[in-house]
Formats: structure tokens, sequence, C-alpha cells
């Protein structure tokens, strides 16, 4: 489990110091604009300003402005209290971490071919896109390549079949398209479906009578248990292009997601022997691998590559055919539109 992030709001300004004189140096004659923010009078002795830390306004809606202006005293005390909960986390952090973790690496995941990009592809489809291949940039950068932490999920698989989670999953559909892509649960693993949208959305499954299309405004949630064993294919009425793909496995011990690199960790709760797979749009990729988890994580000394180089390759093909015979219909469907004119 990654330990909790956390960001201090109140930004340190200079302090405020008094002048032999007796006036503060603010550059005003009296007060700095924040010291009178503060007590709201035009007046105060300058021993009361002097030594007087104060923050400007903070931006951030969901802060208390409280902290705009506080004490050099009062400062110090929630920064020492901050490093206390900070340490506090980090012990819950190592608790929480002694559990076993097998970590690997994943390798060929840039060669990975989304459906909904095959798919918009077919002229037959009807699709447009403005997007031109430019004959200077590699061939390769050129290429599509899946999002991993979001659309490849690393599964354990137990030995017998495993309980689904007490707490309910959060999806988080925003962007035109669902956070995870790709999820292995048990079956009978709630799932609560969160709108980050500004519009609504109408998931359904394809397929299923007990997730129909339904609206889901800005904002809201929408719940639905996993049924059984199968996979599961999840749409939205309002945008076409969003798919998403529900793997219900009765021996799913935990999941994961690899980072940009393919770095992943898998946290296993017991140990005992698993099966390491991948999942990427709703099928198995790549080898199985087994594992026996003991008290001590486990270091893959080989990566796991999701796609070989002749499945590659025969992709590339496919879609350089493809490219050749759309590029090929445009001066017959050209033609055809001036005959009709």
């Amino acid at each position: 489990m990654d330990g909790p992030a956390f960001s201090w709001p109140v930004r340190l300004c200079r302090p405020v110091r008094a002048k032999p004189g007796g006036r503060a140096q603010t550059g005003q004659s009296g007060r700095s604009p924040a010291a009178a923010h503060q007590t709201g009078q035009s007046g105060g002795s300058p021993a009361a300003r002097t030594n007087q830390i104060l923050a400007p306004l903070p931006l951030e809606a969901a802060l208390d402005y409280g902290l705009a202006a506080m004490s050099a005293a009062a400062i110090c005390r929630m920064v020492s209290l901050g490093v206390s909960a900070f340490a506090a986390c980090l012990t819950l952090s190592g608790v929480a971490s002694a559990e076993p973790r097998i970590r690997g690496r994943l390798e060929g995941f840039r060669l990975l071919q989304n459906p909904v990009w095959t798919e918009a592809r077919d002229p037959k489809g009807h699709g447009y896109s403005f997007r031109e291949p430019v004959p200077t940039v590699r061939a390769d950068f050129r290429r599509l390549y899946p999002s991993i932490p979001k659309e490849v999920c690393l599964v354990a698989l137990a030995a017998t079949p495993q309980k689904p989670a007490p707490t309910a999953t959060l999806i988080r559909v925003g962007g035109g398209r669902t956070t995870p892509v790709t999820i292995v649960v048990p079956p009978g693993t709630k799932l609560v479906f969160k709108n980050t949208d500004p519009f609504k959305h109408r998931l359904f499954a394809v397929g299923l009578k007990t997730f129909t299309a339904s609206d889901t405004q800005q904002g809201a949630s929408r719940e639905w248990s996993v049924p059984d064993a199968g996979v599961y294919e999840i749409r939205d009425e309002a945008a076409p292009s969003l798919r998403m793909w529900v793997v219900s496995e009765p021996l799913v011990a935990a999941i994961a997601y690899p980072s940009l690199k393919g770095e992943f960790a898998v946290q296993i709760a017991e140990p005992g022997d698993y099966r390491l797979r991948a999942y990427f749009s709703g099928k198995p990729t790549g080898p199985e691998l087994p594992v026996t988890v003991k008290e001590a994580d486990i270091e893959l000394k080989q990566p796991i590559r999701l796609l070989d180089e002749k499945a590659a390759a025969k992709a590339a093909k496919e879609e350089s055919d493809s490219e050749k015979a759309d590029e090929a219909a445009k001066p017959a469907d050209a033609q055809g539109s001036a005959e009709k004119k």
C-alpha cells in the first residue's frame, strides 16, 4: 500500500519587523495589509505585530481561511502536529506493507492494441480522424499504446476460491474512459461507478439484464455487484467509445496495476502457491507464472513479456494493410461522390 500524500497549505511570509521608532517596516504608514486583515483595525501596538508570521489567504476552496493569519507559535504547533501525524502514518504504512509482495516488471505492453482502436479504423463505422502521419516521426512513436496503469491488471490466482472484498471498489468514470479499464475480481464484489464528468452517463453491461442503461448524473454514483464467473463488458450510451471489462474470477486473491514503466508489486495477504497473470481488455495476455509466496518479498528475475515480437509484427502488418485499404478506398469514394453530383 502506497503511503499517504501530504501537502502543507500555508506558505510562510516574511515577519513584520518593527523599526526602532515604533513603526512596522512594511512600506506603508502604520502596518501591513496582512496584519490589518488579521485584526480588522488600523491600530495595534508594534510589539503585538513584531514576531508575527503571516500567510496569505489559501487559494484552495477546501481549506480553512482561519489559516490565513496565524502567530508563529500557532504555526509551530501545527508543524509539530503535522510531523507527528506524518510519522504515525509512516508507521501504519510500514505495518500494512508487512505483507509479502510479488515485484516485477512488464515488457511488450506498448505492442498491445485496444479493441476500441481496431473498431475505429473500420471504414464501415464511418469514423473520422484528423490525425495525419508525419514521415519524420519514427513508426514506433506513431503507434498507439495503452495506458497500462489503468488498462493492464496483474492478478494473483490462488488454488482455492476466494471471498469478495467486504468493501466496495470504486470505478471512476470520466474523460471518456473508466479507471480502471480492466478489473479482475471474485464474484459478488460490489463496484461503485462514480461519474466525475460534468454531464450524465448511461452505463450498461452488454447482454446483461441486471445492469441496464440508466442515467448517472454529474457527481452521482451507481452500484453493481459482479455476477458469476465470466467476462462482462461495460459500455455507455452517452459515449460509445467508452468500454470497460469486468472479469469475474473466483480464484482472485489480489490484484495490482503497474506503473507507466511497467513496474508492479502485487501484495499477498496469505503465504502459499499462486499463479501470476496479466489481463488486458478483459482477456489474459502474456504467460502465466507460478509463484510460491512466503514471508519475504519476491523479486522476479525476468520481466513478463505481454506480447511477443511475432504477434506484434502480425498486428503491425494488419494495421498497414488496413491503412492501405483505406487509402485505396478514398479515390473510389471521391469518384462516386462526383458521379452523384
